[in-house]
């Protein structure tokens, strides 16, 4: 079967935008350090040009020029961590839901209604809370 490439017309328009300025962050990092397309262009391992489209938030640049210039700009913050697990608040959502849906209380719906202490704003919040480290400042 042949594969479908999906062009940038067919991205959502919120992605685009995010690219947008994502571009428009990099030439600003880029300038304020007082160095040209070119010279980020050989840091990179690309050409001018493609440097060039890169600053135009062009959409069809491979990711990994993009995640490069993310990387001159800010090299101790980690992309990964934008989409780390316990940031997947659907994700976490959906988990909750399918636990809840495995348990199977003994008494009944009211009962355990007036038993249940106060839910968090989402399960995701709640699940999220779990899974980060507690910190006490207390000795």
């Amino acid at each position: 079967m042949p594969r479908k490439n999906t062009t940038p017309a067919d991205y959502p328009q919120a992605v685009l935008r995010q690219i947008e300025q994502l571009a428009q962050h990099i030439v600003i990092a880029r300038k304020r350090r007082g160095e040209s397309q070119a010279q980020w262009a050989r840091k990179l391992g690309v050409s001018q040009p493609t440097m060039a489209r890169i600053e135009r938030g062009d959409p069809s640049v491979a990711m990994v020029s993009y995640v490069m210039c993310m990387w001159l700009i800010n090299q101790a913050n980690g992309l990964a961590e934008l989409i780390a697990p316990q940031h997947d608040h659907v994700a976490l959502d959906k988990e909750v839901a399918k636990v809840r849906g495995q348990h199977k209380p003994a008494v009944t719906a009211k009962a355990a209604q007036k038993r249940r202490p106060p839910a968090p704003a989402s399960a995701a919040a709640g699940l999220a809370a779990l899974l980060n480290p507690i910190t006490d400042d207390k000795p």
